[in-house]
């Protein structure tokens, strides 16, 4: 997934005070390091926080535990705002709107988010799939969300996760709705698989 990610890198400054929402490991202080900014990267899980620390703390990355619905930072405080394939992972129109909003709060203004959601829109059989056992009351989850399997390895499903579907227009008017000015957005390919994620750059 990163190397298609290389080109968002442009819209950082050197100096500047970059927050990477939902980090996970911190890859992606590795496309960053080289423009000498003030990376925070936060995640909600303790484990994968000390993996990152321990990957990059020694070379200036700072990582910390949070929530990002509710974020410990003051207004106004970050240059961008990075998220990557998290938004998507997020329950109900009305967290991912809380989400969003945190953002804008901790942005300075004028400001960028740079954010992808995975593109699984043409897992026609899927959203078949939730759609017919939302319409007979099999489940409860919104429009255009799936459990989603994830497979180890040797194919086997190991967990299926919850994903919401976004299609390109939904995130623009949901980032929008947010309070955003969008910039530009589009689909990141990677080698022969076309569309695999949607990015989008939007200013406070």
């Amino acid at each position: 997934m990163w190397e298609e990610l290389t080109s968002l890198a442009q819209y950082v400054q050197a100096g500047e005070k970059v927050l990477d929402l939902g980090c996970g490991n911190g890859r992606l202080f590795t496309m960053l390091k080289e423009k000498k900014i003030e990376y925070l990267g936060v995640d909600s899980s303790d484990k994968i926080i000390n993996i990152a620390r321990e990957k990059y703390g020694p070379a200036g990355a700072k990582f910390l535990t949070v929530e990002a619905l509710d974020l410990p930072f003051p207004e106004n405080y970050f240059h961008k705002v990075f998220s990557i394939a998290v938004l998507h992972h997020i329950p109900s129109e009305e967290f991912r709107l809380k989400f969003l909003t945190e953002i804008k709060r901790v942005l300075k203004p004028r400001e960028l988010l740079i954010l992808t959601v995975w593109n699984l829109r043409k897992n026609y059989w899927l959203l078949f799939k939730y759609t017919i056992l939302r319409i007979i009351g099999k489940s409860k989850m919104d429009s255009g969300d799936v459990l989603y399997p994830w497979r180890d390895s040797n194919g086997k499903t190991v967990i299926n996760r919850y994903i919401h579907c976004f299609n390109k227009r939904e995130l623009e008017k949901l980032t929008e709705k947010a309070g955003f000015k969008l910039k530009e957005s589009g689909f990141l390919s990677r080698g022969k698989s076309k569309k695999i994620n949607i990015y989008l750059i939007a200013e406070k």
